[in-house]
Order: structure tokens, then sequence, then C-alpha cells
């Protein structure tokens, strides 16, 4: 599927060419082939911005701004989870296969007339073959995906696309440090030892992508903080154009420690992807009516009692002790309704090392880095 695609190198990544970019360069006399009409649906965003094009770029980050995407995520929602009659089934599925390049040869069950709706479609589980993880690697990919953006945190302001960045501080939330000077960094409070590094990774999920993130690595999660926000589209041609996007949208934050200290896993929920699932957070709501602008809700997991948290909809249980959930490297965590995003902020030491591209196809279980 991705031969057929036609793409443009844009900064390193591979973008669908934009409906209007190719109608102008048609009118100029230069000869293109058509955008596939697979790719449409995945550029109309893209394709109104750019229409306004005669207008100033924060006119139009602005009013894309006012759109009720809220709204149309939770309408989106409902519409996801009504049952489709069974004849309808396959060729409603089979047309969202052809759109997005769906594999399915992978899923656990292949039979369309399965999915009772579009919801269970986009959640589909895989075959436990299909995504075999990396043992030489100390952190593998937690979703399948493409790689926006990666590296080493040198400053409270980090990349989600290159050169528009966000606030560590205000995407994470404040943090509580112990015997830390008060001139520290926020980059700074996070780490437990000068001799580590902070490092991220930004991992987008498009929507004919599997949609169920898992751990990247084996951890301890002592909190949930859960952010209302904007629904904004997470497409890489709308994070270069939105400072921030990734502090603005509703987002799941996932901290806790692994080996070598912090570590945190973010969900970042978009358009249509209002529904962001914990497994073993059923308390967790996620694109509710009402929320406060800003606002943001935790959950400790460090005092939840000897209980044992019953995943739901996985089967799979996670252990707790006194200190947090302790997750397993591949273990499934959540999933989303449609595609989004999920960042990794982590420390590690100094000498870690990515092996991974940006623009660069990955898939859950394939490694990230070495140490």
């Amino acid at each position: 599927m991705e031969s057929a695609r036609e793409v443009v190198e844009e900064e390193g990544l591979q973008l669908p060419r934009l409906a209007l970019r190719h109608r102008l360069r048609t009118l100029s006399g230069v000869i293109r082939h058509p955008v596939p009409w697979h790719h449409r649906p995945v550029t109309l965003l893209c394709y109104f911005l750019s229409v306004s094009t005669l207008r100033p770029l924060a006119n139009r980050v602005a009013l894309y701004r006012t759109f009720p995407t809220r709204l149309l995520s939770r309408a989106w929602g409902h519409l996801n989870g009504m049952e489709l009659p069974t004849w309808m089934r396959k060729p409603v599925y089979s047309l969202y296969i052809w759109m997005f390049g769906v594999n399915m040869q992978e899923a656990a069950v292949e039979d369309l007339h399965h999915y009772r709706n579009l919801g269970e479609f986009f959640r589909r589980r895989l075959k436990s073959a299909v995504r075999p993880l990396c043992t030489s690697s100390c952190l593998i990919s937690p979703a399948d995906g493409r790689i926006l953006h990666f590296g080493r945190v040198k400053s409270s302001e980090v990349e989600q696309v290159k050169g528009v960045t966000y606030s560590l501080e205000n995407f994470l939330g404040p943090q509580k440090t112990q015997s830390k000077k008060p001139s520290s960094s926020f980059r700074d409070l996070l780490l437990s030892s000068p001799e580590n590094d902070l490092f991220h990774i930004v991992v987008y999920l498009a929507p004919g992508d599997y949609h169920c993130f898992h751990s990247p690595t084996n951890w301890r999660v002592e909190l949930r903080r859960h952010f209302p926000g904007s629904l904004m589209s997470v497409n890489p041609g709308v994070a270069r154009w939105v400072k921030e996007l990734f502090c603005l949208n509703e987002r799941v934050v996932l901290t806790g420690q692994w080996q070598h200290g912090f570590f945190s896993l973010t969900a970042v929920g978009a358009t249509n992807v209002g529904s962001i699932r914990v497994y073993f957070d059923q308390e967790l709501q996620t694109n509710t009516p009402r929320y406060s602008k800003g606002s943001f809700y935790d959950r400790s997991y460090v005092a939840i009692g000897n209980q044992v948290p019953k995943a739901t909809g996985e089967g799979s249980v996670v252990s707790v002790n006194g200190g947090g959930i302790v997750l397993q490297k591949g273990e499934a965590v959540g999933e989303f309704n449609l595609g989004s995003t999920i960042v990794l902020l982590f420390e590690a030491p100094k000498d870690f090392s990515f092996n991974v591209q940006p623009g660069q196809r990955i898939r859950v279980g394939e490694g990230l880095g070495l140490v």
C-alpha cells in the first residue's frame, strides 16, 4: 500500500500531497498523478486550512481552534457504537480497509462480519505472533505508527515536530519533588541522577493503524493524570502549525519509574479520538461534556491497597505493590478510538541512543534505543 501512495518528502517525514498544491501545479502546466482517493479523507483538514492561504497563519489557527471538535468527537463516538446490520458490515469495513491500507491478515479475527460496529473494528486485536518483542532493546515501540520526533530534552521546551515546541511543564503538569534546588529547571526536577539525561519520542498513529498501545518497557506506574482539553487533529500537517498542540489536546499521562529513573507514557487525544481507555483504570472517563480549561485530575496508584485491578476487555492482569502498578514490557495498556499520538518522556543514562529515524514506520515491539 505504501508504494501506491503519492507522498512528498517534507522535513524528513512522508506526508500525503495536499490537493490544493496538486491543483496549482496542474494549472501551471506541471503534469502530476492525481491524488489517490484513499488519501483525501486524511488530508481533508489540511486542505481546508490551505484554502485560506490568503489569511495570516495565526488567523487560520484561531479559526480552527473554534471548531467544536469535542462535540464532533462525541457524535463520532455514538456513530462508532451503532450496531451495523450483518449485510452492511463487509462493504463498510472493506471501504475503510481500502482507504487506509489496513492489513486484515494480522487481525486476530479476519471475518469482517464479526465486528458489530465501527468501534469494534477500529479496536481490533492482532494475532499474538505478528508483534514479536525486541529482546536486545531496553525500550520498544508502544504502538504501531510513524516516528514524528525524538531526541534528548535539552531544556524545558520539547519539539512536537521539527521547529514547533511545547512546554514540558504544561504537558506533564506540576511534579512533586524533594530536596531540589529552587533554581532547578523543570527538566532537572524530573531527573533522579546528574549522570542521566531526559529523552523523548513521539509516535503518530494513523487511522489505518492498530489502535491499542502497549508498555514500552518494564516499569511501575505511580500516577495517572487526566487533562481534559481540545480534540484537534494531531496530523503532522496540523502539528507544525499549532504550537503546544500536545498541551492543548486532551491527554492521559501515566508517570512512574523504570530501571533508570523517571518514566512517562502519554496518550494524546485527537479529533474523533475522544475515548482514551486505560485497561487497569476503570474510573477514567475522557471527552466528557463539561470541563474546566487548564484543569487536570489525578489518580494515585501508590496507596490503592493490595487488591489487583482487573483489566477491562483484555483479560490481562497487572500486578500491584506498595509503589504502584507494575507493567511488563509489551503488555497491553490501553486503546484509542481511531489513531492519535503516544509520547514517551523518560530518564536514561547519557549514553542512551535511539536506533530509529524521523518518519520511520514502526510497530509494537520493535526496538527504539539502547543503553
